[in-house]
């Protein structure tokens, strides 16, 4: 039976990481650990990290704080499986979703990284009625470049062997290997994937299903969605020399996708000056999400508009629609 790792990554997470726990010692899959890795925390987090460890499924590493991308590279250097999935501590996984991720990587061989769609949930664990539904096939690098199918970082379960084939170690670096770049803040995931489909010849494949329960914490994406485009652009920059002629040619979409997706989180944060001010950008950069995404890019405009000019209550009524559609996933 293939053992597995699920690595959940701490740091003052008091409020929600009990309930994480609970959702992962749930699994219905025989053969894992816990890896709690406490990054640096202040507030209760070590405590609560502390009383599950008493469970023998569960092991916490302490480290000062060296952010996201830092905790992950700590569990994947702790971790004793072959098979290692992510759990941030405010986000659930359904009791099923390891069984499924670890029967789809046995089952398919050239799959190094399975993933699934995710419902999205509120600061209270309620249901939001908006989910990530991706694309499960045929997913190369321009998909991951333009989409990022994999969503969120709570979602895929990744062989040991996809790490293995990227680890690299900075000259400053004296206790382990870096598989996440630690000097990114905001988009270490897709810088990951990304190296990952332009480096090694493992596949990306989804499972069908909302097998991931992702928390959207009101107001806390679009006051950063500078820093999180500026994140991305510093991306494109550190992989160009990887593949410079991938990148010519596909950034400008890419570009306009990923300032897309922004403009939509500036609108469920009702934010309507930053939700225009993107939209603008996106339409300005590159027409392709509208030609290849259409009914999804009308609504995305539609619903800037609604807020500016009709305001939240009116915004809620596109949204249903939206999500009738389907033009909200």
């Amino acid at each position: 039976m293939t053992f597995a790792s699920i690595i959940v990554p701490a740091f003052n997470v008091q409020a929600t990481l009990a309930q994480t726990l609970h959702a992962l010692l749930a699994q219905t899959y025989a053969a894992y650990e816990i890896i709690i890795v406490d990054d640096g925390s202040t507030d209760a987090t070590s405590r609560i990290a502390s009383d599950f460890a008493q469970d023998s499924k569960i092991r916490v590493v302490r480290q000062p704080n060296r952010g996201l991308a830092g905790a992950r590279n700590t569990g994947i250097a702790a971790a004793k499986g072959s098979v290692i999935g992510f759990c941030d501590a405010d986000d659930l996984w359904e009791p099923e979703k390891l069984a499924v991720h670890v029967a789809h990587l046995e089952a398919n061989h050239q799959v190094g990284i399975s993933f699934s769609g995710s419902a999205l949930i509120d600061d209270d664990g309620a249901f939001t009625g908006q989910a990530q539904r991706p694309r499960l096939r045929d997913i190369d690098a321009r998909c991951i470049f333009k989409r990022n199918p994999i969503g969120n970082g709570s979602a895929p379960v990744i062989r040991r062997d996809v790490f293995d084939a990227i680890a690299f170690r900075p000259s400053h670096e004296t206790q382990r290997d870096w598989y996440f770049d630690e000097t990114f803040r905001q988009s270490e995931d897709i810088e990951c994937w990304l190296r990952i489909a332009l480096s090694t010849d493992w596949e990306f494949e989804g499972v069908p299903g909302l097998l991931t329960k992702y928390r959207i914490s009101a107001g806390a994406l679009s006051s950063a969605t500078d820093r999180q485009f500026a994140a991305w652009e510093r991306t494109v920059d550190k992989l160009d020399t990887l593949a410079p002629q991938f990148f010519a040619s596909e950034a400008s979409a890419a570009r306009a996708y990923q300032l897309r997706y922004l403009s939509r989180r500036a609108v469920s944060d009702l934010d309507a000056p930053r939700a225009r001010t993107l939209s603008r950008a996106w339409v300005k950069t590159s027409l392709t999400p509208m030609r290849e995404e259409p009914l999804k890019s009308v609504v995305t405009l539609a619903a800037v508009c609604v807020l500016s000019v009709l305001g939240p209550r009116a915004l809620r009524q596109a949204m249903t629609f939206a999500a009738r559609t389907g033009a909200a996933q």
